[in-house]
């Protein structure tokens, strides 16, 4: 695989002749991971569905991110991004997941967590028994406006996934 490819179009490759499924858990994106997956032609073979989970309520209701997760360590956090992906994977019954959170600006940044703090989670399910399901996270700071932010955390996002499919694939 072309590691200059965009992580869309590498997913796309790694997934699309596969019978493996994907679901998105969005919160400061907004939407915009499942948006770049559709944007290459043939993601219909995996993609499965995405939940936009903005608010505290969203991701306790569609994900089942705890209340007690959310209310020690906040929306923005590993323990929540981690909820998040393992709770898309579940809800979907998807093979594979991938969740967003962060700070896109240009407020709501505090001295602990500033704007353009994000974190991934993606969740894998293998087979039953065989042990080797997982949720992995990766914490990133990315520079720029709320546009750039978001695209940033878009863009990561999928390639922390297809970095994830990849180790899996051995």
């Amino acid at each position: 695989m072309n590691e200059t490819e965009a992580p869309a179009e590498r997913l796309n490759a790694l997934l699309g002749d596969r019978d493996e499924t994907l679901a998105t858990a969005e919160s400061l994106t907004g939407g915009l991971v499942g948006s770049r997956v559709t944007d290459v032609p043939g993601a219909s073979a995996y993609f499965d569905r995405g939940f936009v989970t903005y608010t505290y309520d969203a991701k306790r209701e569609l994900l089942g991110v705890s209340r007690e997760s959310l209310d020690a360590h906040g929306a923005v956090s590993d323990p929540v991004v981690r909820e998040m992906a393992a709770g898309a994977r579940d809800r979907a019954n998807a093979d594979w997941a991938v969740a967003t959170t962060g700070i896109a600006g240009p407020t709501g940044g505090t001295d602990e967590k500033s704007v353009g703090l994000v974190h991934f989670g993606v969740a894998h399910a293998a087979p039953w028994g065989t042990g080797e399901s997982f949720v992995r996270t990766v914490r990133a700071v990315i520079d720029g406006d709320r546009d750039a932010v978001k695209r940033g955390a878009a863009e990561r996002a999928l390639d922390a996934l297809v970095r994830a499919i990849e180790d899996a694939d051995g």
